[in-house]
């Protein structure tokens, strides 16, 4: 059980005493234990210095893999091992995963459970990583944020292979290139779309609840003066990242017409979304937190858990026809009582 002071995030009162305290964690890795003199009540201290809240935080993260992560990052700052390095390892490891999916055997499947758990625990270890050793790079941001594409590529691709041969359930059709269709509608549109509102509307809800210190929440005006700073500097690396990353910001912005109408309507208000008075960020907190169970449902454990279940089983369509089908719809509900939401409070 969580106690009332560890949960003290969800209480709005004490929501300055947080953000100090994430402030305090983050000004350098010298005041964070090492694996060998951390205790108990130490390494716990640690660990829920990097929850940025408990409203977003899902319980199978704070439970299991982010104290995980944390014990292998502190195993990896200790050797000295670079946070990039962790990222790269995680590619190989979703690589690794997607091979023995390919298999039908059970020892083969088993395999690639362990893989594709420890290429995330690797992901939840490269941030902590970083903040913990101050070593935080542009090849890093963007080393991250590929990492999960090249797990879940090798994934479908593995699955068309295995199930191109094997006759579709209830038919003596074979999947051939149906699998290949089923599996870029769940990647290209289904995964793609879940990953990308989720994400957003968690920044949201936190700039609302944390401001702009405990949020991620970007525009693409911001991502794209950056990139063209990097391009007038001739830093190629920094222009490839950020100029993605500001098309990335666009597709969520035009996916969201009515936050942005409320982001204007704020702005024109009070002279920016930075600057509502702590009333407003109450309600909007109020309604926006029964939708974080939706982001937590849309990002990576739950799909997570259903390709674990359909590849043990020897049916992983189950995985690519679930994302198209009852994640499309949670989707589809949280983007539209979101906006919903972001219309009302516009008035």
């Amino acid at each position: 059980m969580i106690s009332q002071e560890e949960n003290k995030i969800s209480n709005q009162e004490n929501i300055e005493p947080f953000l100090e305290e994430r402030k305090s964690s983050s000004k350098g890795d010298s005041s964070s234990p090492s694996l060998g003199r951390a205790g108990v009540g130490s390494f716990l201290d640690l660990l829920h210095s990097t929850y940025k809240s408990y409203d977003t935080e899902e319980n199978i993260d704070i439970y299991f893999t982010r104290p995980i992560g944390l014990f292998f990052a502190l195993i990896w700052k200790k050797l000295g091992v670079h946070p990039n390095a962790i990222t790269v390892l995680s590619f190989f490891l979703g690589a690794a995963a997607g091979w023995c999916f390919y298999h039908t055997s059970l020892e083969w499947n088993i395999y690639g459970v362990l893989f594709l758990m420890f290429a995330n625990f690797c992901d939840s270890t490269d941030g902590q990583l970083a903040r913990m050793t101050g070593k935080k790079t542009i090849t890093g941001r963007m080393l991250d944020g590929f990492a999960s594409d090249v797990w879940f590529f090798c994934v479908y691709v593995a699955i068309c292979f295995r199930l191109m041969p094997e006759n579709i359930p209830g038919t003596e059709v074979k999947w051939g290139l149906w699998i290949w269709a089923l599996c870029a509608l769940a990647g290209l549109w289904a995964h793609t779309i879940q990953c990308r509102y989720s994400d957003y509307y968690r920044n949201i809800h936190l700039f609302f609840l944390l401001g702009k210190e405990g949020s991620e929440l970007d525009s693409y005006a911001s991502q794209k003066a950056i990139a063209d700073r990097y391009r007038a500097e001739k830093n190629w690396v920094g222009v490839l990242f950020f100029a993605n990353y500001a098309k990335y910001c666009r597709a969520q912005e035009k996916g969201t017409p009515e936050f942005q109408k409320l982001k204007a309507v704020l702005t024109e208000r009070y002279g920016g979304i930075d600057k509502v008075p702590q009333e407003f960020r109450d309600e909007f907190r109020r309604r926006s937190f029964p939708l974080m169970k939706y982001t937590n449902f849309l990002t990576h454990n739950w799909r997570a858990i259903m390709l674990f279940i359909g590849c043990l089983t020897n049916h992983p369509w189950i995985y690519p026809l679930f994302e198209v089908t009852v994640m499309a719809a949670a989707c589809a509900y949280m983007r539209r009582t979101h906006e919903n939401m972001c219309k009302e409070l516009a008035r």
